[in-house]
């Protein structure tokens, strides 16, 4: 486990990367999220102001019905918003995230999101820590605030070397149980290709805010017909090679991604956890900003 070390010496090709996503992901919070995240999540910490007689242009479903019949006259309540929150962003740094068929891999969209959310959650004035997680914690960065360590996140989850292939996010879970002591924003940026997590998934879930950040390929549920092909299973290490021509083969694995694709949206489903699905061959930038749409309207309603 590494607490909040310090990276290596970057190459001048990483320096690059890290730099042109850190400017790109500024951008395009101050453009695009930075009001949307605010609307979206803001204000799921609030404390109980006063409570004072109903006037004109109150909120109906805010009366305190209890005093209202004491009294005899409308009261509301009034909040006071939680001014800060804590948003920890739980990365899958597995092997599994070293795929991807059109032209990027599934750890360099969680690099992009995982940016994205940082810096928004850091122009909103919250704190955002980092949690990386393969068979084992790789990198602990507890949360601040401030657009240096934002950058310091960035560099993080692109120059990390984890020394586990495997996923456990059951043990992250675990771990974020105990650096967390009071409710925050969770974002889990997975593929989800792992098993044994769900108890620890459903404490996360009375516990916090709690949103799925499902990465996919869509060569991960068909494959093109290619004939023999030789497929490594980035965590194991074990080799198969298979005729990807074959069309009873396409129909058992494209039936075997439905069945667990469906399998972990009914658990998220059934947990009340936000469902966030990203592809490597669409913009993450474009998805984001649906679903930090469709959270605000949810809220408003």
């Amino acid at each position: 486990m590494i607490a909040g070390s310090s990276p290596a010496r970057l190459s001048p090709e990483l320096l690059a990367q890290i730099k042109a996503l850190h400017f790109r992901t500024r951008r395009l919070v101050t453009e695009t999220f930075a009001g949307r995240y605010e609307s979206a999540f803001r204000g799921r910490g609030m404390e109980l102001d006063e409570v004072r007689e109903y006037q004109p242009g109150d909120d109906v479903r805010a009366i305190d019905w209890n005093v209202t019949a004491r009294t005899g006259a409308p009261h509301v309540k009034l909040h006071r918003e939680e001014r800060e929150l804590t948003v920890l962003l739980v990365v899958d740094v597995s092997r599994s995230g070293c795929f991807g068929s059109t032209g990027r891999f599934k750890r360099e969209m969680a690099a992009e999101v995982a940016a994205l959310l940082a810096y928004t959650a850091i122009a909103s004035n919250d704190r955002v820590g980092l949690l990386a997680v393969s068979d084992r914690v790789e990198l602990y960065v507890p949360p601040k605030k401030g657009r240096g360590h934002g950058w310091r996140l960035i560099r993080s989850i692109l120059t990390l070397e984890p020394e586990g292939r495997g996923t456990d996010l059951g043990l992250g879970f675990d771990f974020l149980a105990r650096v967390l002591s009071r409710r925050s924003v969770v974002f889990v940026v997975s593929d989800f290709f792992t098993e044994g997590y769900e108890t620890g998934l459903s404490l996360a879930a009375r516990r916090h805010d709690l949103t799925a950040v499902v990465l996919t390929d869509r060569r991960e549920e068909e494959l093109p017909a290619l004939g023999l092909v030789a497929l490594e299973d980035a965590e194991s290490g074990e080799v198969r090679v298979v005729d990807s021509s074959d069309p009873d083969l396409a129909r058992h694995l494209a039936a075997a991604a439905e069945r667990e694709t469906e399998r972990r949206r009914a658990l998220l489903a059934s947990l009340s956890v936000d469902q966030l699905e990203l592809a490597t061959h669409r913009p993450t930038v474009d998805d984001l900003a649906r679903f930090f749409h469709a959270r605000e309207a949810r809220r408003a309603r």
